[in-house]
C-alpha cells in the first residue's frame, strides 16, 4: 500500500497575491457571482456619485448583443495624468488597484463630499472579472482611452484632442464580463431596471436611459416631483393619509453631524397591501436596510407616540410598540451619510450607528408638527397604530391560553421577560455568569430575556437525542426556548415556542467563536426547524472601544469596533475630522464581562445600533452543510479538518 506523501509545509508555502489576484481567487469575497448586474452597478455607482456631486445631468447604459454593457455619463471624467506618489496614470490606478480611489478624501475640499463608493474596490473588481474593459474619459479639452484583458493593461493610455463631435466632459466605459466567474452573465433585466428608475428618482432633474441591443428597447426616465412621484407610483394599497413627505441635512453649525449630513423621505401609511419599502445610501440601493431605516422607524414611533399622549388616544391595557406603528408604511427613504459603514463589499446594508439618530432627528419634529397641524390625519394614523397594538396583544394572549397546562418548569437562571409576544420576544443566551449579569441589567425588560451559560457547550453532533438532556445546559436551553429536539425531517410542534429570536451573544474572541459554533452545532443537529424558520441569530459584540476628545464644536464622543478593520475607519474619520494623532484612547473588551450594562446595550442589545445576523444555510443545501459540520465537528473527522484548514484557512480571520 503506498504512503501518501505529507504536503511540505516552507517558506516556499507562502503565496502573497498581489494587484487583482485576489479578486480573480475569491469573487465572491467582493461581488455577487449569481450574475453580473453588482460589477456593472459598481461603474453605473461612479457615474451616478458625479452627478450627486452636481457634476452631471445625463447616465446612458447600454446592453449589447455580446453581453457586454456600456455606461456613460457627463461628469468630471476621470483624470488621467501621472499620480505623484505612483508614477502611472491615475485613470490605470483606478482600475487595477484595489483601495485605490478619489472616494476616501471625506474633508472639506475633497472631490466626493458625499458617495456610495468608498471601499475603493468597485470598479478595480469589475476590471478584474471583466475579459476585456475600455475606458475613455473627457476632460480639459482632451480625449484619453485604455483597454484591460483580465484586470491588465493591453492597449497603454493614449491622448488626443477633443474634436467637434466629442462630449466636453464625462466617462464611458465598456465592460464585457467573464463567464468563468458568474453563473450567467445575462443581466436580469427586471433588477436593472429597478436600479436605473430608482437612480432618476432620486437624483431629480438628471436624465437616466436604457438601451437594450436585442430588443432595440429603449427607456429613460427623469423625475422632477422626486421620492413623491416614485412612491405614488408603486404603492399597491390605498394611503390612509397624504403622504408625508420631508427632509433635512445638517448645516455648518450642526454639533453633532457634519454639514451635508442627513436624509429625505417620502412615507404613506396602508391598511393592505404588501408593504413598498425602497432605502439608499448616498443612492446606493440598501436592500438589507440598516440604521438608516433604524432611524426612520424610531423617529416615526416616537412622533406617533408623542401625537397619541398629547391627546390622550390610547385604551388603556395598550402597550404600544414601534412595529405597530411601522408595520403598515411604505416609504422611500434617501440619506446622505458623510462616511458610510456598509455590511459587506455589495453595500447591501448600513452599519453606521450614527445613522439611527442623523434620520430620527430630522424625522421626528417633521412628523410631530405635521401632525399637529393636521389632527384629522394625525387620528387616523393613531388609529391603525392602536389597532395593529391591540391585534397583536390579543395574538399573544392566545398563544399563552395555549401553553397555559403542562409546561415544564423554568430554569432558575433564566431572566424571562414581561411580554408573551413571539413576534416581539428576544432570548440571549450568553457566555459566562458575569455577562450574564451585565445583560440583566443593560436590557429591555418587556421582551428581552437572558439564560447565562457555564463554560463551554457539549458538542452534541454525535449525541443520541435520548440522552440530550443529561446535560443541564441542554436541557435548559431546550425547556426556556419551548421548543423539543428534532431531526430535520420530523414536524416539531413550534406552538409552545417562547421567542422569535434566540440570540447567541458569546466574547468576539477565539473562545467565543467556539462556543458560537458548538450552539450552532446544537441547533443544526437537534433543532433544524428552528433555523429553517429564521428563529437563530447570532450577536456581534465589538472588539474594540475608541474614545475621542472634544473637537471644536463637536463633543468628546466614544465609538465601537467589531475587528482591527473597523477600528481603521474609525481613526481615520478622527484623523479627518482633525483629531491629534493619539488624543483618543483604544480600549479592547476581553470579554463581554468587561462591559457594563450601558455599554451592552448600547452595543449589543439595542435593536437600532446592534449588529445581530440570522443563521441561514445559504448557497449549500442541508446534506451539503451536514457533510461540511461532520468534518469540523465529528470525532473521528482529524485528517478531513486538516485538509479543510489547508484549503480554505486563508479565507478566514482569526483574531488570537
Amino acid at each position: 500500500m503506498a504512503v501518501k506523501p505529507i504536503p511540505e509545509y516552507s517558506e516556499r508555502s507562502i503565496r502573497v497575491l498581489k494587484g487583482l489576484e485576489p479578486v480573480k481567487q475569491r469573487p465572491g469575497m467582493y461581488t455577487r457571482t449569481d450574475n453580473t448586474l453588482h460589477v456593472i452597478q459598481e461603474v453605473l455607482d461612479n457615474a451616478a456619485d458625479e452627478a450627486l456631486a452636481g457634476h452631471g445631468k445625463k447616465i446612458k447604459v447600454i446592453v449589447h448583443s455580446d453581453d457586454s454593457v456600456t455606461i456613460e455619463d457627463d461628469g468630471r471624467g476621470i483624470p488621467f495624468g501621472m499620480h505623484p506618489e505612483e508614477q502611472a496614470p491615475v485613470v490605470e490606478l483606478v482600475f487595477t488597484r484595489l483601495h485605490a480611489g478619489g472616494k476616501f478624501d471625506k474633508g472639506k475640499g475633497g472631490a466626493y463630499s458625499f458617495s456610495g463608493g468608498l471601499h475603493g474596490v468597485g470598479v478595480s473588481v469589475t476590471n478584474a472579472l471583466a475579459k476585456r474593459l475600455e475606458v475613455t474619459t473627457y476632460r480639459e479639452g482632451m480625449v484619453a482611452s485604455l483597454v484591460f484583458a483580465g484586470g491588465d493593461v493591453i492597449s497603454p493610455l493614449q491622448t488626443r484632442k477633443a474634436g467637434e463631435g466629442d462630449r466636453k466632459s464625462g466617462t464611458t466605459v465598456r465592460a464585457w464580463p467573464d463567464a468563468k466567474y458568474f453563473e450567467t452573465i445575462t443581466l436580469p433585466m427586471a433588477e436593472l431596471t429597478h436600479l436605473l428608475r430608482s437612480k432618476a428618482v432620486l437624483m431629480p432633474g438628471v436624465s437616466v436611459s436604457l438601451l437594450v441591443e436585442k430588443t432595440k428597447q429603449t427607456q429613460s426616465w427623469l423625475y422632477k416631483g422626486g421620492l413623491n412621484d416614485y412612491l405614488s407610483q408603486t404603492l399597491t394599497g390605498e394611503p390612509v393619509i397624504p403622504l408625508f413627505e420631508g427632509e433635512g441635512f445638517a448645516d455648518a453649525q450642526s454639533d453633532n453631524f457634519a454639514e451635508g449630513e442627513g436624509a429625505a423621505w417620502c412615507v404613506a401609511f396602508t391598511e393592505d397591501g404588501q408593504p413598498m419599502r425602497e432605502s439608499y445610501v448616498n443612492l446606493i440601493p440598501t436592500s438589507a436596510g440598516g440604521t438608516h431605516e433604524s432611524g426612520l422607524r424610531d423617529g416615526l414611533f416616537q412622533a406617533v407616540k408623542s401625537f397619541i399622549e398629547l391627546h390622550a388616544l390610547l385604551p388603556k391595557g395598550v402597550k404600544l410598540l414601534p412595529e405597530d406603528v411601522f408595520a403598515r408604511a411604505n416609504y422611500v427613504l434617501s440619506t446622505k451619510v458623510l462616511d458610510p459603514q456598509f455590511q459587506g463589499q455589495i453595500k447591501e446594508r448600513l452599519n453606521s450607528r450614527d445613522a439611527v439618530r442623523l434620520v430620527s432627528s430630522f424625522v421626528r419634529p417633521a412628523l410631530e408638527l405635521w401632525l399637529n397641524q393636521h389632527v384629522e390625519y394625525g387620528k387616523k394614523l393613531a388609529e391603525l397604530a392602536i389597532r395593529a397594538a391591540q391585534t397583536r396583544q390579543k395574538a399573544g394572549q392566545k398563544v399563552e391560553k395555549r401553553k397555559s397546562s403542562g409546561v415544564a418548569v423554568l430554569p432558575g437562571k433564566l431572566t424571562d421577560c414581561e411580554s408573551r409576544d413571539l413576534a416581539h420576544n428576544e432570548v440571549f443566551l450568553v457566555e459566562g455568569d458575569s455577562a450574564g449579569g451585565s445583560a440583566k441589567m443593560g436590557r429591555d425588560k418587556e421582551c428581552q430575556a437572558i439564560l447565562p451559560l457555564r463554560g463551554k457547550v457539549l458538542n452534541t453532533w454525535e449525541v443520541d437525542r435520548d440522552r440530550l438532556f443529561a446535560n443541564t445546559e441542554i436541557h435548559d436551553i431546550s425547556v426556556a426556548i419551548g421548543v423539543d429536539p428534532h431531526g430535520p425531517n420530523d414536524t416539531p410542534d413550534l406552538s409552545g415556542l417562547r421567542y422569535g429570536k434566540v440570540c447567541i451573544l458569546s466574547d468576539a474572541d477565539v473562545d467565543g467563536s467556539h462556543i458560537q459554533v458548538l450552539l450552532l452545532t446544537l441547533f443544526f443537529r437537534h433543532f433544524p426547524k428552528l433555523i429553517e424558520t429564521g428563529h437563530i441569530y447570532v450577536a456581534r459584540p465589538p472588539l474594540f472601544r475608541v474614545d475621542a476628545p472634544a473637537r471644536g464644536k463637536k463633543p468628546a464622543s466614544k465609538a465601537y469596533a467589531l475587528d482591527a478593520g473597523e477600528l481603521t475607519a474609525i481613526l481615520d474619520k478622527l484623523r479627518k475630522e482633525g483629531v491629534r494623532e493619539g488624543a483618543w484612547s483604544i480600549s479592547r473588551f476581553k470579554g463581554l464581562g468587561e462591559m457594563n450594562a450601558e455599554q451592552l446595550w448600547e452595543t449589543t442589545l439595542n435593536p437600532d445600533t446592534r449588529r445581530l445576523l440570522r443563521v441561514q444555510l445559504g448557497q449549500l443545501d442541508f446534506l451539503q452543510t451536514e457533510n461540511l459540520i461532520t468534518q469540523l465537528m465529528g470525532k473521528g473527522e482529524a485528517a478531513a479538518r486538516r485538509e479543510l484548514m489547508e484549503l480554505h484557512g486563508d479565507s478566514v480571520e482569526v483574531d488570537i
